[in-house]
């Protein structure tokens, strides 16, 4: 049976913070097997017999707006694809060895168009640097991450990039670490 990873993006932000055991309990009724949260910010650890990821995600999108009456945009990844996502080295080593930065991992349903992917590319800055590789990009912040201007500048709004759902490439590892894929 395959097993997933789902992000579900603004989760545990303002008044979006459901309790871990009731978003399992909302998987559960979904026929979906062995559940699992990670840290409470929207990873969803679970198995299925569907093997259409888009099936997936709109049938948790569906059920998790009904449940909690708002949406919540969901992106699923196969465990081997969070591994490769956890093993991807998008930027120079000393930028990603420099504890001073962080990288994070933007998941998309479907990858930037072209136009979109040189967009996010140019909006590189001294301190923000892009990478995009299928369905996911990545970001580099040589400060932190909450005093880059990088998503509220007008080259990056004017983009008009689809909805993501980011989380640190740390807690990415993590669960790959935790959740390998079966037969790793």
């Amino acid at each position: 049976m395959p097993h997933y990873i789902a992000f579900l993006r603004g989760i545990n932000l303002g008044k979006r913070r459901p309790e871990m055991a009731g978003l399992r309990r909302l998987f559960t009724q979904l026929k979906f097997t062995d559940v699992a949260t990670f840290i409470a910010s929207g990873n969803i650890i679970f198995a299925s017999k569907t093997a259409d990821r888009r099936k997936l995600e709109t049938q948790i999108q569906d059920h998790l707006e009904e449940s909690l009456g708002y949406a919540v945009d969901t992106f699923v990844r196969t465990r081997a694809e969070v591994a490769a996502v956890a093993a991807f080295r998008p930027f120079a080593e000393a930028d990603l060895a420099n504890p001073a930065h962080t990288v994070h991992a933007g998941f998309l349903q479907e990858a930037l168009t072209p136009a979109q992917h040189r967009g996010l590319l140019a909006c590189r800055t001294d301190v923000d640097e892009f990478c995009v590789n299928g369905r996911e990009y990545y970001w580099l912040c040589r400060i932190k991450s909450n005093e880059s201007k990088a998503w509220t500048s007008p080259a990056m709004r004017a983009l008009k990039l689809p909805t993501s759902s980011m989380r640190n490439v740390t807690t990415v590892r993590k669960l790959a670490a935790l959740y390998p894929a079966p037969g790793a």
